[in-house]
């Protein structure tokens, strides 16, 4: 006969006591803990496996009550140190149905310990008539531990209860679970790659050891201090800690991991429990009743959505001019400085390049701020909760939310951030819809096109409608992906609900000032190197023949009007004949049906590298024939030279493409492979081209 240990443990009042002598023939044993003067209550009792044909004799250890595994009572210490030290082979964690919320607190303590772990939802039969109805099944496949309605009084689900506890013993390992927010869960995703880069091996499964170093847990960080990896391990450590720190305003982790199991309570009673009758309200629930009713807070959200591109557009467009001249007056300067062919590469190259992109910065800032005022408040994961049955239509899950809507930001820590998705399905269908979301990057070019065709009072609309309407192309394009390539169940779904803070300046400044920061590196950096390659090629080879011939032109020329036409003309043939323009023709025949000519093909290809890029390239390729002085911005020679056809494809065509370099690396790591880029590379750009050349015609229709 085989020996099962079980700790009971649960809140007080939970009806632990109750339901042990719901127990037929139970044998009570009562004593105390060693070293305290609390009871210890043990019972014993045989249960036969008729399957199995196999008897057991399962011990039960009635844990003391405690609301949490600290050390502020007796009975926690008590029950924390039995959790902690002591031999058991699993948990029967005793909940009060009637208080879910409340009691799941300590589930997610325990589930924390990486024990194998059974769920008795007790007072089934009260919370039933209270009007609470609770999916266990649900409960179940969320917590990855078996959940067991039982009524102690009415001796209701006891059978139940003893099958899933022999059940969860015969397991070889625990598959209990507790999804964090995305701060934590990224951190932890650091710590655990690192690991697998190192190739470590050890008895507790990573990603325990990772939440475990995160916390701080003494025993851990001794046995960790005595092993050569830890040298390399402590700044990985220290900068996840710093990360944490700075999100959430404090050092103390005790108080940070009680919010997080808070969340996650409050989270995953949302989604499996109903309730009925009329409860007392507090402030969040009065304020969730507005922001995620089912029929006012989707428009809450999109409105709120097209107040930050309003003022994205609004406020970002006011420091631009100023920020256009500083570059142009410096481009001017450096052609007196440096004069000849270096002082053009510095001006027409470098300033220019950079120029084009830097002028967006405003812009940018503007977004991350609303973006991290939306995050930092709790609404984010509020409306990812209110998106779930929405997303569940496309195929996605109601948590590919929260990358979704980092990736108006970035498509790095976008594709990061889907790590948070534990099925491999949900992620992966998620990493190739990450795209569709226009990232910052992708910001600069839309607020060129839309300033050039449209009026300033509509044009932080027709950004809005640009976001959204990638947005819906890319649930379009998720529901076709997950009908035809990926297919499988759908995890069910459970968002931490913390509670409404006021954001913190701290953590704005933060999330703001390393955006920024990033975006002015690569400005100064690769954008930079990118921005004189363009010059080069756009410069290169000189044709002097050519160049002899347009100049005896000229001097035999009057009119001021007609000299200026041979020069705009001669710039225009040398562009054409140069590296670049060679490289636009080769492509050209790709791009040609979607109106584009090799000017804007060759935008979109450097474009690969960084979508800033083109806006930059297309300052070189159109700072060239510029020599009206009339027309001393790049929107005004966008406007002459760019039909509104071919404008609307190519931002279609940028909307939909393979995102930068950089994106595109972190995409092939989370996916796991090569050759989902690959996929990625065909499915964009196939999608772009369709979608584009449709606009192209339907435009030139209704335009005509």
């Amino acid at each position: 006969m085989q020996k099962i240990i079980v700790a009971l443990a649960g809140q007080p009042n939970v009806g632990k006591s109750s339901l042990i002598n719901a127990i037929s023939n139970a044998k009570l044993k009562v004593g105390n803990f060693s070293g305290v003067t609390v009871d210890k209550t043990e019972v014993v009792f045989n249960f036969c496996d008729e399957i199995k044909c196999q008897d057991y004799e399962i011990h039960i250890v009635d844990l003391p009550g405690a609301y949490s595994l600290n050390d502020y009572t007796i009975e926690e210490k008590v029950t924390k140190k039995f959790i902690e030290n002591q031999d058991y082979d699993l948990i029967v964690n005793v909940v009060d149905a009637t208080n879910l919320e409340r009691n799941l607190i300590l589930t997610t303590e325990l589930l924390e310990s990486g024990s194998k772990m059974v769920i008795a939802l007790n007072m089934a039969d009260e919370a039933k008539k209270e009007g609470i109805y609770i999916d266990e099944k649900l409960l179940s496949e969320i917590l990855g531990v078996p959940c067991i309605k039982t009524s102690a009084s009415k001796k209701e689900g006891i059978q139940e209860l003893q099958k899933a506890i022999v059940e969860v013993f015969k397991k070889p390992c625990t598959t209990s679970k507790i999804v964090y927010s995305d701060v934590i869960e990224e951190e932890i995703s650091k710590i655990v790659d690192f690991f697998r880069e190192k190739k470590y091996h050890c008895k507790i499964p990573l990603n325990k050891i990772a939440i475990k170093l995160l916390k701080e847990e003494k025993k851990i960080y001794k046995k960790m201090h005595d092993d050569p990896i830890w040298i390399e391990l402590l700044p990985i450590i220290r900068q996840s800690l710093n990360h944490i720190y700075i999100h959430y305003g404090t050092k103390d982790l005790e108080e940070i991991f009680e919010d997080e199991r808070l969340a996650f309570a409050r989270g995953a009673a949302r989604e499996v429990m109903k309730i009925e009758q009329n409860r007392r309200k507090t402030l969040t629930d009065k304020i969730d009743d507005i922001l995620i009713n089912k029929y006012i807070g989707i428009p809450i959200f999109l409105f709120l959505m097209w107040g930050l591109f309003q003022l994205t557009f609004e406020i970002g467009a006011i420091p631009m001019d100023y920020i256009d001249i500083f570059f142009s007056a410096l481009g001017d300067k450096a052609k007196e400085i440096f004069p000849g062919e270096f002082g053009s590469v510095v001006a027409d190259g470098m300033i220019s390049g950079v120029g084009a992109v830097v002028m967006f910065l405003p812009n940018i800032m503007i977004l991350f701020l609303g973006i991290a005022l939306l995050e930092t408040t709790g609404y984010m994961s509020r409306v990812s909760f209110l998106l779930d049955g929405f997303f569940h239509k496309f195929g996605l899950h109601g948590k590919s939310f929260i990358p979704l809507v980092t990736g108006f930001g970035c498509s790095v820590p976008a594709y990061m951030a889907a790590r948070t998705l534990k099925n491999e399905k949900d992620r992966l269908l998620t990493l190739f819809i990450i795209g569709f979301m226009s990232c910052g990057a992708r910001l600069p070019i839309y607020v060129l096109f839309t300033a050039a065709f449209f009026d300033e009072s509509i044009a932080g609309n027709m950004l809005f409608v640009i976001y959204v309407v990638g947005a819906l192309i890319g649930l379009a394009a998720a529901k076709v992906l997950n009908l035809v390539v990926f297919r499988g169940e759908d995890e069910p779904f459970v968002m931490e609900m913390p509670k409404y803070r006021w954001p913190s300046l701290r953590l704005l400044w933060h999330t703001v000032y390393s955006q920024a920061k990033m975006y002015l590196q690569k400005a100064g950096t690769f954008i930079l190197a990118a921005s004189v390659l363009v010059w080069f090629a756009s410069n290169y080879p000189k044709l002097p023949e050519l160049e002899k011939s347009y100049e005896l032109k000229i001097e035999k020329v009057q009119s001021e009007g007609e000299k200026q036409a041979l020069k705009n003309e001669l710039q225009a043939k040398l562009l054409e004949d140069s590296y670049l323009g060679r490289i636009g023709k080769a492509s050209e025949f790709f791009f040609e049906p979607l109106g584009l000519d090799w000017k804007l093909a060759v935008a979109l290809e450097a474009g690969l590298a960084a979508k800033e890029v083109v806006v930059s390239t297309l300052g070189v390729l159109y700072s060239l024939g510029e020599t009206d002085q009339t027309s001393n911005s790049l929107k005004d020679q966008i406007r002459k030279n760019i039909p509104l056809p071919t404008a609307l494809a190519f931002i279609v065509f940028v909307m939909i493409y393979l995102p930068c370099f950089a994106a595109s690396a972190v995409f092939t790591k989370e996916a796991g492979g090569v050759k989902y880029l690959l996929y990625l590379f065909i499915f964009t750009t196939t999608t772009a081209w369709i979608l584009s050349f449709i606009t192209y015609k339907a435009a030139g229709v209704f335009l005509s």
